[in-house]
């Protein structure tokens, strides 16, 4: 089993940045591809971005390029997406996900999910 924690979320005006991190506990962390999917209000869940189990190598939906950007900790079992030029469009409870590999995640195979963290960009 894959434990998943988000934090970092919260209120921010159109232009700002917040910065979101998931830490993973539990067996073999650094066997796994982690990443970000959001959920906006009325909308389906729609994946953000995905990093590989060592790192170097991330995908990014074509809505947040050049604006987020995910890292993994040397430890390899956090990650952080810095947000950047953040806009009303990006509200959404964001969910970390880890599984084992980058194309799962962006394909929508998630094992495990954390519980969520709401990002609210304000007009």
């Amino acid at each position: 089993q894959v434990r998943l924690v988000e934090s970092g979320g919260g209120l921010v005006q159109a232009g700002g940045s917040l910065r979101l991190s998931c830490a993973a506990s539990g067996r073999t962390v650094s066997d796994y591809a982690m990443g970000w999917y959001r959920q906006a209000p009325g909308k389906e869940r729609e994946f953000v971005v995905a990093i590989s189990r060592s790192g170097p190598i991330a995908y990014y939906a074509d809505s947040v390029k050049g604006r987020f950007t995910i890292s993994r900790g040397n430890a390899k079992n956090t990650v952080t997406l810095q947000m950047n030029s953040l806009k009303p469009e990006d509200t959404a409870v964001y969910y970390c996900a880890a599984d084992t590999n980058t194309l799962r995640l962006r394909s929508g195979v998630v094992a495990y999910w954390g519980q969520g963290t709401q990002v609210t960009v304000s007009s």
